[in-house]
């Protein structure tokens, strides 16, 4: 499977797709999408991991690098991974990445986005 970062909405808010093997190879250019929307001054952004297929140590860093910049912009950053998406769960398990990444099973309603 060919790597992308698809740039999308989730529930409105900006979101980038990860498909395929986020790894040294390819982790940049999630980097690269990750300061692209945080220099747009988001109130929040979503990187869904759902079509990941694989993590390896620079995809986690770069997960983490990521988590560390929009808290440093007042930006609130959500992970979807799904507990079905067994490869990358794992690492991010492992790595005990929920520490530091926020990790969700989907993109969750902002206070904003909440209906009175």
């Amino acid at each position: 499977m060919e790597f992308d970062v698809h740039r999308t909405t989730a529930l409105g808010r900006p979101a980038l797709r990860v498909r395929g093997e986020l790894d040294i190879a390819t982790a940049p250019r999630l980097a690269e999408a990750v300061e692209s929307q945080l220099s747009r001054q988001p109130q929040s952004l979503v990187v869904d991991l759902t079509d990941t297929t694989f993590l390896d140590s620079s995809g986690a860093r770069t997960l983490v690098a990521a988590a560390r910049r929009a808290a440093a912009a007042g930006v609130s950053l959500e992970v979807v991974c799904p507990r079905a998406n067994r490869p990358v769960r794992l690492v991010i398990d492992l790595l005990d990445l929920r520490a530091v990444v926020p990790i969700v099973e989907s993109p969750s309603l902002t206070e904003n986005e909440v209906g009175p």
